[in-house]
């Protein structure tokens, strides 16, 4: 017998499946299903661009790897901690050089500046003259002589050295007039752009910094570069205050930047909000991440699909996906899957490095969505319903 109430509810529940089938039912994102079938499509229109996508399960051994891979610089290793034994002379320095003789003395008496030195001898200052290109200096009855790389003791001695026998016990001093070549280079997100000078005392990472005015951006968000000849290496401000061994010697020619990394992550899906959140230059872990993202949302989130979205470089890891595909820049697209309904999961997330630019992405439970399709089905049911009634 033909009922029209069972007709309607029959057209009312096959358009609710239509709707469903067709994906019009909301949804915050793809489920996990979904996303652990990026890389094996139904169509082929999308195989190439899928194939390219590893996914990998987040593990112990995972999240160690991707530690020394990401592991920062480290100044100790690399610039040293040894203290430069003394300021040395370069090119385009201006020294000062004053001979001292014995009495009688009498290879100098007629020098340019003269004083007495007291107990009856005498003192000749030479006018200060630059070092040339070639690193020399000339000296009255000595000749040329290499002063380019020697400290002022070094140079001091070898002139000495070679006035004896022309000279009555001669004696020398060298005293720096101008530094040119002994300095530091201070750039970047700094108060004050300056060139520092090095003196005897040893001037440290530090140092420079606090001649500069300091760093103008916060401390956590600032990383400190440091390039000497070919060897570029960085670390965190944050990492360099709290390790006093990191606060290296300088180096004449060093140049030290300031840079200011607001590092971030994006986070999406069924968590506790929806944003770009910023963390700091010396970098967080993933269960770090997970907090400052409100956590999971306890009434559609599924445990079990947490996923980081980066593009990493070619050696980061062993793919799963041969051969391997990269994007232009030579970057491959990475997914990494962590189940958190596994408790072992929540250690190796207190260890795995999260990267700037990294997408968080929680999807949300099947009963969620199955919560969603039934509440369509309602809207739709109870209103034709009442009209049936009515009817």
């Amino acid at each position: 017998m033909y009922s029209p109430r069972l007709a309607i509810l029959a057209l009312v529940a096959s358009a609710t499946f239509g709707l469903a089938s067709c994906g019009i039912v909301p949804s915050s994102g793809p489920t996990a299903a979904q996303v652990m079938d990026a890389s094996h499509p139904s169509d082929t229109q999308n195989a190439q661009a899928a194939a390219s996508i590893q996914i990998v399960d987040v593990t112990d051994q995972v999240a160690r790897r991707l530690l020394v891979e990401r592991k920062t610089g480290d100044f100790v290793n690399t610039l040293g901690e040894a203290q430069v034994g003394g300021q040395q002379f370069g090119p385009g320095d201006v020294i000062e050089v004053s001979l001292w003789e014995a009495p009688p003395a009498t290879l100098f008496s007629s020098g340019a500046s003269q004083f007495d030195a007291g107990a009856g001898a005498r003192a000749t200052v030479l006018p200060a003259q630059i070092i040339d290109t070639d690193g020399d200096i000339d000296v009255p009855f000595v000749g040329q002589v290499k002063a380019a790389g020697r400290r002022p003791s070094e140079l001091a001695q070898i002139i000495a050295t070679r006035l004896k026998g022309k000279a009555n016990q001669p004696q020398v001093m060298i005293r720096l007039v101008k530094n040119a070549t002994s300095y530091v280079t201070v750039v970047g997100d700094v108060t004050t752009s300056t060139r520092m000078e090095l003196t005897a005392g040893g001037e440290r990472l530090l140092d420079a910094l606090a001649n500069s005015g300091g760093v103008r951006q916060p401390v956590d968000k600032t990383t400190i570069q440091v390039t000497r000849g070919r060897l570029v290496e960085a670390l965190p401000l944050q990492s360099i205050i709290r390790d006093p061994r990191q606060n290296v010697p300088l180096h004449a020619g060093d140049v030290v930047t300031a840079l200011f990394q607001p590092l971030s992550f994006t986070v999406l899906g069924a968590s506790g909000k929806n944003d770009e959140i910023n963390f700091e230059a010396q970098g967080i872990t993933l269960s770090q991440a997970l907090a400052r993202a409100g956590g999971l949302n306890d009434s559609r989130s599924d445990p079990k699909g947490v996923f980081i979205f980066r593009f990493e470089s070619r050696d980061a890891l062993d793919w799963p996906n041969k051969p391997v595909r990269t994007t232009a820049d030579d970057k491959v697209p990475v997914i990494y899957r962590v189940n958190l309904k596994d408790p072992a999961s929540f250690f190796v997330a207190q260890s795995f490095p999260m990267s700037n630019k990294d997408l968080l992405y929680v999807s949300n439970a099947p009963v969620a969505e199955l919560q969603k399709f039934l509440n369509l089905v309602f809207s739709v049911v109870f209103p034709v319903t009442s009209v049936i009634r009515s009817y």
